[in-house]
């Protein structure tokens, strides 16, 4: 029978969301990694009796781009502090013309578009092959719908994140593209955030905010910075709202996640025992270790 636990939050903070409140019992902590030095320190801290770790993706200041984002020394430091879920904020553009800025989206898939990222723990010297058919935990999922119901906020659930790789914005081609392919919402940071957060074996949701319309909409050239700012400053006032009423929606004890997210290395190692190196057992030792003991 599964050890039942209680659960260790998660929350990454996206463009516009560089801090959390209501916690109680904080403090920021640096956390070493194999993989290098995550985007900033954690910031840990209580929200009634439930721990929670906070990381801003950019970094406080927002100092960092997205491709130059260490997202395995992200999501190792989140597993190294034991956190069990991630709820990821994401500020997005929309590829559908009914999700307008200020919407929310409870993404339910990825396009990765990104080319020069490090994608995977995973490498010579021990092989896994983890399944990302499914890459977000539909439990969370449907806590965030709980939430944005009862705070009336507008979202839908379910849709695609294309993650391009930026910095620079999408072409119009590739705008009109991605909307052929039935894309929902475009951003740059969700990948290969997901695709970490699963072979660590942590439940994962996406929330994306829309701050904009992407370059294909008509009216996209009239709409200013400071439009954009004032919409991805309210989007981060909802986000918090949305994190306190989430959290003790998630607080209770639990053995296992029932969509598998916790156990997602399990047959996904190739190499064979006599031929794993030891430096990659080394780094490996956080978000592997249950698999690597066993």
């Amino acid at each position: 029978m599964s050890e039942t636990k209680k659960p260790v939050i998660g929350i990454i903070g996206g463009s516009g969301f560089y801090n959390i409140d209501g916690l109680t019992n904080t403090q920021w902590a640096k956390v070493e990694t194999p993989w290098g030095a995550p985007s900033d320190e954690f910031l840990l801290g209580d929200y009634e009796g439930l721990r929670v770790v906070f990381l801003p993706r950019h970094g406080r200041g927002h100092k960092n781009s997205p491709a130059s984002l260490n997202y395995r020394a992200n999501i190792d430091g989140m597993k190294r502090l034991g956190v069990t879920d991630i709820i990821s904020l994401s500020a997005v553009g929309s590829l559908k013309e009914e999700l307008a800025p200020g919407h929310f989206v409870i993404v339910d898939q990825f396009i990765d578009q990104t080319y020069a990222r490090e994608k995977s723990f995973f490498g010579p010297g021990c092989v896994a092959h983890v399944s990302m058919a499914h890459p977000v935990c539909g439990r969370l999922g449907d806590a965030l719908e709980e939430s944005l119901k009862a705070l009336s906020l507008p979202y839908t659930r379910g849709g695609t994140y294309l993650v391009m790789e930026g910095p620079q914005f999408s072409t119009l081609a590739e705008s009109n593209l991605y909307r052929s392919w039935g894309c929902s919402v475009i951003g740059m940071t969700n990948m290969p955030e997901a695709k970490l957060a699963r072979e660590a074996e942590i439940d994962y949701a996406t929330v994306a905010m829309v701050t904009d319309y992407d370059c294909w909409h008509e009216d996209h050239d009239a709409v200013s910075v400071d439009q954009v700012v004032k919409v991805l400053a309210s989007n981060a006032e909802n986000a918090r709202s949305l994190v306190k009423n989430l959290l003790p929606r998630i607080a209770a004890p639990r053995s296992a996640c029932p969509y598998g997210c916790n156990t997602a290395l399990t047959n996904t190692m190739i190499t064979s025992k006599e031929a794993l190196v030891p430096e990659m057992l080394h780094k490996l030792g956080a978000v592997a270790g249950r698999i690597l003991k066993a």
